[in-house]
């Protein structure tokens, strides 16, 4: 009889899977460095935490790469794709903004339908990918906007906090909609999250 191998999932992991990791590890530093903002009041931790998403992005850029240069594409590998893609593209985007000030009780529903499209594109994806594929294998464009479009959302809260218009300051101000506040920038997150469910077709480079 054959002795179990330890850790074999590990240790059957591809270089592309590594670097699905890597990408899943940056959004939980993005994540991490968001709860210590609130928590220090420094905001180093925010420049920090905005960092890993770029850097979460170039992760998710080259596992495909790698997996298709080395040949070693897996069902496991696309799985880890699509997880890590809702920890750095969702969930971490969605903790950024809470951390900069979009803390009313409408924001956090907007920021949290954010995160259900997301994941629901990702799943959307999983079971269409083959159909869209062409003869290679290879998808030739996306229904509704990537998630890792959300960088674009990062990336707008970093320059307003270069200019220090976050926490009471962010734009647009705040409004008392009924019992709870409501901040009109989570907006862009409604719309982040509303193209990405949507059926617009956008060729993949």
């Amino acid at each position: 009889m054959e002795k179990p191998r330890r850790f074999a999932m590990i240790r059957d992991f591809h270089l592309a899977d590594w670097f699905t990791m890597g990408n899943a590890f940056s959004g939980m530093i993005t994540i991490f460095l968001s709860m210590a903002y609130l928590q220090e009041q420094d905001v180093r931790f925010l420049y920090f935490a905005a960092a890993f998403t770029p850097l979460a992005l170039i992760f998710d850029i080259f596992d495909g790469r790698i997996a298709r240069w080395r040949q070693q594409s897996s069902a496991m590998g696309r799985e880890l794709d699509s997880l890590a893609d809702v920890i750095s593209f969702g969930v971490a985007p969605a903790t950024f903004a809470y951390a900069c000030g979009m803390q009313g009780l409408w924001d956090m529903a907007v920021l949290v339908a954010f995160v259900g499209c997301g994941v629901s594109r990702l799943a959307r994806y999983n079971i269409t990918a083959e159909s869209m594929s062409d003869t290679a294998g290879k998808v030739k464009y996306f229904e509704g906007t990537p998630i890792p479009t959300s960088t674009i959302l990062v990336a707008v809260m970093v320059i307003a906090i270069v200019m220090g218009d976050i926490g009471e300051q962010l734009w647009f101000g705040t409004y008392q909609i009924g019992p709870a506040r409501f901040h009109p920038l989570v907006l862009m997150y409604a719309l982040s999250g509303s193209l990405m469910i949507s059926t617009v077709k956008i060729p993949k480079l």
